[in-house]
């Protein structure tokens, strides 16, 4: 890839979203269960939605800031590590029969998040603090690895290997894709390195992630070792770009409401924006469309959403900052 290929700003993949219906299971799944460090709390009392973002921290690292202070804003748009960003809705956590779309039916894009870990005894764990499961280590044809349900029926994986000293590491996003060639070189384009390819009888693997060296050919390479921040993972069914009709779901649909994005930070949004509008996939939101200036939201070839956010942070305006 050459630099005239890549988005300008030192795009980073900074984030996933999903929309969760009660913060207070979300939090006790994702932060007591699964490991994860709340980074910080955006309250939008205004448009009546707040988001949590969280993430895994390396072994014996804490965080030294209290999540919806402006120290907390100022760590998030600058981090260099992914978050899990969970976004609630006012009300929905009273209304018995809500419920979001947590995708894996026909045509459905968005497939998982993941946790590097010992999948046994952290399915042990899980079942016994009463979490659902899809599959067991021991079910299915691929033994060894699990998927729990996580409040909203989200399915997370459980994979190995685990990090050292870790329990639980957050290490994937899965995204389902029409044509890869088209979905790797966008995000590669996003300053995302293609770490490896995997080819089946009748799908493909590709793991893409910011910040590590691309190797010199994918297709015969292992992740690293070392790696520790999430990967995104694409996965292709082969043949799907041959049918002019196909399209996944994209988690933004009517009816279809669950996950939501994925998120990059660069230096600049405007500038970022100039060079993706060349893409041709469009945007859902401009940097100047809504109410909320100086962010966009970028299609990628599949129609998934992509935030573009200013590092180092934006202003939001009248957010409430929540202590």
């Amino acid at each position: 890839m050459t630099p005239a290929e890549l988005v300008p700003g030192r795009p980073t993949w900074q984030q996933a979203m999903l929309r969760i219906k009660d913060p207070a299971k979300s939090l006790h799944f994702y932060r007591d269960l699964m490991g994860m460090t709340l980074v910080d709390k955006l309250d939008f009392p205004q448009y009546s939605f707040a988001l949590y973002f969280l993430s895994t921290l390396p072994a014996g690292e804490t965080l030294d800031v209290t999540p919806g202070t402006q120290e907390a804003h100022d760590k998030l748009w600058s981090m260099e590590g992914v978050a899990l960003e969970l976004t609630h809705n006012y009300g929905t956590e009273e209304k018995d029969d809500f419920r979001y779309y947590p995708g894996n039916q026909e045509r459905d894009g968005f497939g998982h998040m993941a946790f590097n870990c010992n999948p046994n005894t952290a399915t042990e764990k899980l079942l016994k603090a009463g979490v659902s499961f899809k599959k067991k280590p021991e079910e299915g044809r691929m033994k060894g690895i699990a998927f729990a349900r996580d409040p909203d029926g989200y399915l997370v994986e459980l994979c190995n290997p685990p990090q050292k000293n870790m329990e639980f590491n957050l290490s994937q996003c899965m995204l389902r894709v029409k044509d890869p060639k088209k979905s790797v070189s966008f995000y590669r384009s996003m300053g995302m390195s293609l770490l490896q390819e995997r080819h089946f009888d009748d799908f493909s693997l590709y793991f893409l992630a910011t910040g590590v060296p691309e190797p010199r050919d994918p297709s015969t390479a292992s992740l690293p070792d070392d790696l520790f921040n999430p990967v995104l993972e694409l996965t292709h069914n082969h043949g799907t770009e041959d049918d002019e009709d196909f399209k996944y779901f994209n988690g933004n649909e009517d009816g279809k409401q669950g996950f939501g994005h994925v998120g990059f930070l660069v230096d600049d949004v405007y500038v970022a924006c100039d060079a993706i509008r060349e893409f041709g996939y469009g945007f859902r939101k401009e940097p100047d469309g809504g109410s909320m200036k100086g962010l966009a939201f970028a299609y990628d070839p599949d129609g998934y959403s992509v935030e573009i956010v200013k590092r180092g942070g934006m202003d939001f305006g009248d957010v409430k900052v929540t202590k």
